[in-house]
Parts: structure tokens; C-alpha cells; sequence
């Protein structure tokens, strides 16, 4: 069985890899993201409840908008209902929304020097999330952390200069949450675009997680799971975002058994699935809903 790269993880947090790590193969957690608005973010829950009778296993959320104190709300709410917590970040170095995470192309080289103006507004967005996080360590949450998410895509500033820089990003960001901050309840969740383009891996010494996402038609992303298993042979792999939900047997049948498996929020989930598909998926015996999660 695969081991958590951080050697001080949180015993909640070895718990849960271990879950999803035994899990794995045999049966799949289902995931949400939910809408990043605040106040339309119980949508996606409260759709899933009238359309199904369930509730996912995974909710997803996101630090966009600044947003850390309700992340950490809601993530301890569904944690107290027994459920599991993954949240990725949508931000600018200097602003902090979508559009700024697109638009903005910072000087690599400046952003991790210390004490240059760059590095300093990147630790100011690191402190403000890592404060978050902290508040659910002390509540013994843990965290599939999913930061910097499609690096290989190149659409966001984190992968706008290529692997190398990627690369460094990443690391540097494993050492100053696990050691400036004393984070040790995250698994982390390093999640590519589409078809994992190589030069991209940081190394198994700091990702615990390998997955894929993609938006392109209704596919269970089989093609994604070999080029993730020469990455990894043992690490758990999981399809961590997609557009459109295939028939929940074809996972199994495709040699994709992903982990968990994550419809994007808002229209993705609710134009882009027939309520029929969905009712599916989530009455599948495979597919593990928020009331089959165990005690990890």
C-alpha cells in the first residue's frame, strides 16, 4: 500500500489515504464541486438530493474569491456529516479570482526568490490559505488539497513557463505548507489537464494523488490512466474534474476505476447530464454516496 508523502501527516489523514488507496479498483467515490458563490453554493447538493435521494461522497471546494473562511465553514459542516473534503484555488498572484489566474504571467524567477515584491504578495495568498487549512487541522479534518491545478494546460500563470518552473512552484509550496506552516493534514493532489503531457512531475516525494481532468465529450478518460500509472505504480489515481458522466459500469470496463470521479458545478452538472445519467451513477452499487463513506 502506498504511503503518504508527508512523514507527520495527521493520523486522520493516513486514515483516509489508506480508504481511498483499499477502495480503489473495487468501487469509486462520487465528487462534487460546488459553485464557488457563496450564496449559491449549497446548488449543486440541493439539486443532487431532489434528483437522486443522495448526496456525494466528495464535496469540492475552492479558495476563489478570497472566499477561506466560508471554505472552512462548509468544509467542516460536511465533515461533521461524515463526508470527505477536497479544495482546489482559483487565484492571482495579485488578484484573486478566475480572469486573474488566466491573465496574470508573473517573472518565475522573481516570484520564488525571497524577499523580492513578487515572492512577498505569493506568501501574503499562501498565509491567507494556510490559515484556512490550519483552522481544519485543528478540527482533525483532512484535506485532498488540489492546488495549481491543468499546470500542463498551460492556461493558468502556475503553468505558463513550462515544466521546469512548474516544477519548483510545486515544491516549493509542499516545503512551506508542510514546514513554515506545520500543515500535515493535506493529501496532495496533483491534477493534470486532459492527456498528461510529460516534463510536468514534480516528484512522488511530495504528491500523494495523481489524477486528470477533462471537458471533451462523454468518456470515462481511459486514456489518462496509463501515461498517470508510469507516473506512479502505486500512488491512487483519480478523474478530479469532467464536463459529462459516462455510464458508471464503463469505468470498470475500461481499465479506468478511478478513485473518485468529479462533475464541475452549475450547468456542467446540471445541463450537461440527463437526470436519468445521473440517477444512475449515483444508485450504481460501485459508486460510494455520502451515506456509505465509513469512519476513516
Amino acid at each position: 500500500m502506498p504511503e503518504l508523502s508527508d512523514r507527520l501527516a495527521i493520523p486522520r489523514a493516513r486514515a483516509l489515504y489508506d480508504y481511498i488507496a483499499r477502495v480503489m479498483g473495487r468501487r469509486m467515490f462520487l465528487a462534487q464541486q460546488e459553485c464557488p458563490h457563496a450564496r449559491f453554493s449549497e446548488m449543486e447538493m440541493e439539486y443532487l438530493l431532489q434528483t437522486t435521494g443522495r448526496l456525494p461522497a466528495i464535496r469540492g471546494l475552492d479558495f476563489m474569491h478570497d472566499d477561506y473562511d466560508g471554505v472552512a465553514e462548509r468544509a467542516l459542516r460536511w465533515n461533521g456529516r461524515g463526508g470527505i473534503v477536497t479544495v482546489c484555488w482559483h487565484t492571482g498572484v495579485e488578484g484573486f479570482g478566475y480572469p486573474d489566474s488566466k491573465q496574470e504571467h508573473p517573472d518565475f524567477g522573481r516570484l520564488l526568490a525571497y524577499g523580492t515584491p513578487e515572492n512577498g504578495l505569493l506568501r501574503r495568498r499562501w498565509d491567507r490559505a494556510a490559515g484556512a487549512l490550519s483552522r481544519l487541522q485543528e478540527e482533525n479534518v483532512p484535506v485532498l488539497w488540489r492546488p495549481f491545478h491543468e499546470f500542463d494546460g498551460q492556461w493558468f500563470w502556475w503553468g505558463k513557463e513550462g515544466g521546469e518552473a512548474f516544477r519548483a512552484l510545486w515544491r516549493e509550496m509542499y516545503r512551506a505548507f508542510t514546514e513554515d506552516y506545520g500543515l500535515h493534514n493535506l493529501i496532495w493532489v496533483l491534477g493534470y489537464a486532459d492527456y498528461v503531457r510529460p516534463g510536468w512531475y514534480p516528484g512522488s516525494d511530495v504528491c500523494d494523488v495523481l489524477g486528470s481532468d477533462t471537458y471533451h465529450g462523454v468518456t470515462t478518460h481511459a486514456v489518462a490512466w496509463p501515461r498517470l500509472r508510469a507516473l506512479s505504480p502505486d500512488k491512487p489515481l483519480a478523474f478530479h474534474e469532467c464536463g459529462t458522466l459516462p455510464p458508471p459500469e464503463s469505468f470498470f470496463r475500461e481499465g479506468a476505476p478511478w478513485a473518485w470521479v468529479m462533475p464541475w458545478h452549475t450547468k456542467w452538472l446540471t445541463e450537461n447530464n440527463p437526470p436519468e445519467r445521473v440517477r444512475e451513477i449515483y444508485r450504481h452499487e460501485r459508486m460510494i454516496t455520502l451515506d456509505q463513506v465509513r469512519r476513516f
